[in-house]
């Protein structure tokens, strides 16, 4: 069976419905977790999900080569620099940088974690209001990555969800 998924802003990192998710790294994990968000082994962790699930979405919708810093992480004193790019007509989030990006989108790690393990996307509107999430390029891209309104009620998007969650270390806030 195969299931349409949309990107949402960078990186569920591989989850549905980011298929973002998120800076997937080449590293090898097989370890069951949790861990801290965005660190080498949920990075590691997160890319065997996406690979696990690759062939049972489709290719992406929209053309994005973007640019993702995420500052202020809690267990490291740089920034976490990824990038998504589907102009071959696949999904690479990976990490690292892409020369010429169309975007580049910078926001805090907390930010980073609303959006993406807390589900919040108002967390990101709010957050983009008060100029804590800055982006650089064509702002027009940002605007079509919207998560569908359907993804919810996705049985494959709630299936990554939930592994993404399982492997993901709760802060305090939670």
């Amino acid at each position: 069976m195969r299931v349409r998924v949309q990107t949402y802003p960078a990186i569920v990192f591989a989850t549905a419905p980011t298929t973002a998710t998120v800076f997937p790294m080449s590293a090898s994990s097989s370890a069951s977790g949790p861990f801290p968000f965005l660190s080498p082994e949920w990075i590691a962790a997160a890319q065997e999900i996406r690979d696990e699930f690759s062939d049972r979405v489709d290719a992406p919708t929209l053309e994005l080569r973007a640019n993702v810093v995420v500052s202020d992480s809690p267990f490291d004193e740089t920034d976490i620099l990824g990038y998504v790019d589907t102009s071959s007509g696949q999904m690479s989030i990976e990490l690292g940088q892409l020369e010429d990006p169309e975007i580049t989108v910078t926001l805090p790690y907390e930010v980073a974690y609303s959006l993406f393990v807390g589900r919040e996307p108002e967390a990101a509107m709010e957050a983009f209001l008060r100029g804590r999430i800055l982006v650089e390029g064509d702002v027009s891209k940002v605007l079509q990555l919207q998560l569908p309104n359907d993804a919810r009620e996705d049985p494959l998007a709630r299936e990554v969800a939930g592994r993404i969650d399982a492997i993901t270390l709760l802060t305090d806030d939670e």
